[in-house]
C-alpha cells in the first residue's frame, strides 16, 4: 500500500477544524469519492479535529491519499499529547466521554471509515489512524451467480427479532452472514441491527477488519455473535465466526472444518480466526442461529443439498426450529439448480 504526500494541519481552535473539513472534502472528491462519501469523511475529520481541541487542547491532523493496486482511498490520522485513555475500546461506545461532552466521536469514526487503529495510554496521548476506500458508483449489472435463501422468525412471532442476516452480492462476489443479538426482544434486536448495519456498510473489507469494526459498533449494546462467509469467486470461500452461530457445508466425502470461536462482539475485541477454503459449484453452505436444533447432519435430509437455497432454508427451519428463541437459517449454493 502506498501513501502519497498529503496535508499536515495543526489544530488548536475551532477555525482549524473548519479548515480541516474543507481540505479533506476537496481531497476526497479529487480521489473519486461520491459527494455523500466525501461529506461522511468530512464529518469524521470534524469529530477527530474537535477531539484534539476538547481533550488535549491541540494536536496534529494529517490527510493522505492512498493507493493499493487499483484501489484508491484516503487516510486520516490525528495525534495529540493529551492525557490519553486507559480503556480504548470503551471509547467506541456512543455516549462515552472523559471530558463531560457527549462523546460520540470514535463511534462515528468507526461506522463511517473502513479501517481504524487507535493507540493510547494514560499520560502518553492518543493517536487515531483511519482509512476509507473508494467504491464503485453503483451496483454491478452483471448476472447473479449465487443462489441464496433465508428464513427468519422471532420468538413467539414477536415484533422484535434479535437475529439479523447479511446478503451482499457484487461483481460475482458474495458476502453472507448471520448475527444473533444476545437474548431476545428489543435489546437483542438493537444489538443485531447495529452489527448488521456496520457489516452492510463495509461489506468489501477483509473479514478480520469487519469483525473488529462490528465489535466496536456494538459497544453500547448487549453484544452479538456472528458468522460471515465471503466468496471472492466461485472457487473460494473465506470464513470467520465468533460465538454459537452454526455453520454446515455439504461437500461430498470431504470434511470442511469451519473455525468457530467462543466470544461476544461488543464486549472486548477478540482475535478472529479467518480461514480460506476451496469451493465447488455443487456444494452448499448453511448458517443458522441457536433457535434451531444443532444436532443434525445432511444424511437426515437426503437430497436436500441439491435443492434450491430457499427450499433448503425453509425445510431446515420447519424441521429444526426449537421455538425457544429467535431463529434464522441462511443457505448458499454457488449456482441455482
Amino acid at each position: 500500500m502506498g501513501a502519497s504526500i498529503g496535508t499536515e494541519l495543526l489544530v488548536t481552535e475551532a477555525v482549524d477544524c473548519a479548515v480541516a473539513q474543507h481540505s479533506v472534502r476537496r481531497l476526497a472528491l479529487t480521489l473519486g469519492f461520491s459527494g455523500t462519501a466525501s461529506e461522511e469523511i468530512a464529518l469524521v475529520v470534524a469529530e477527530l479535529a474537535s477531539n484534539l481541541v476538547k481533550h488535549a487542547g491541540r494536536g496534529a491532523l494529517s490527510l493522505r491519499p492512498l493507493h493499493r493496486g487499483e484501489r484508491r482511498g484516503i487516510e486520516v490520522a490525528a495525534q495529540d499529547s493529551g492525557p490519553g485513555m486507559s480503556d480504548v475500546e470503551r471509547a467506541f461506545a456512543d455516549g462515552y466521554s472523559t471530558s463531560g461532552t457527549l462523546g460520540y466521536g470514535l463511534g462515528t469514526v468507526n461506522r463511517l471509515m473502513d479501517e481504524m487503529d487507535v493507540s493510547s495510554a494514560p499520560g502518553s496521548g492518543t493517536k487515531v489512524v483511519c482509512r476509507r476506500w473508494v467504491r464503485p458508483a453503483g451496483e454491478s449489472l452483471a448476472a447473479h451467480v449465487w443462489d441464496v435463501g433465508v428464513v427468519t422468525r422471532s420468538l413467539r412471532f414477536a415484533p422484535e427479532n434479535g437475529d439479523a442476516f447479511i446478503i451482499k452480492e457484487w461483481d460475482g462476489k458474495l458476502l453472507v452472514g448471520l448475527v444473533d443479538g444476545l437474548g431476545h426482544g428489543e435489546l437483542a434486536q438493537q444489538a443485531a441491527v447495529a452489527a448488521q448495519q456496520y457489516v452492510q456498510a463495509h461489506y468489501d473489507q477483509p473479514l478480520d477488519k469487519i469483525f473488529a469494526g462490528t465489535s466496536r459498533a456494538c459497544q453500547a449494546t448487549r453484544g452479538v455473535v456472528m458468522a460471515l462467509a465471503h466468496f471472492p469467486s466461485r472457487e473460494r470461500m473465506v470464513f470467520a465466526s465468533l460465538g454459537n452461530v452454526e455453520a454446515r457445508t455439504s461437500c461430498g466425502l470431504r470434511r470442511m472444518p469451519l473455525p468457530v470461536q467462543r466470544g461476544i462482539l461488543g464486549t472486548r475485541e477478540a482475535q478472529i480466526c479467518v480461514q480460506e477454503f476451496t469451493w465447488n459449484a455443487d456444494w452448499a453452505l448453511v448458517l443458522h442461529t441457536d433457535g434451531l436444533r444443532t444436532h443434525w447432519n445432511w444424511d437426515d435430509f437426503p437430497g436436500l443439498e441439491r435443492e434450491g437455497a430457499q427450499l433448503i432454508a425453509a425445510k431446515l427451519m420447519h424441521k429444526l426450529a426449537s421455538g425457544a428463541d429467535d431463529a434464522t437459517v441462511l443457505a448458499v449454493r454457488s449456482q441455482a439448480p
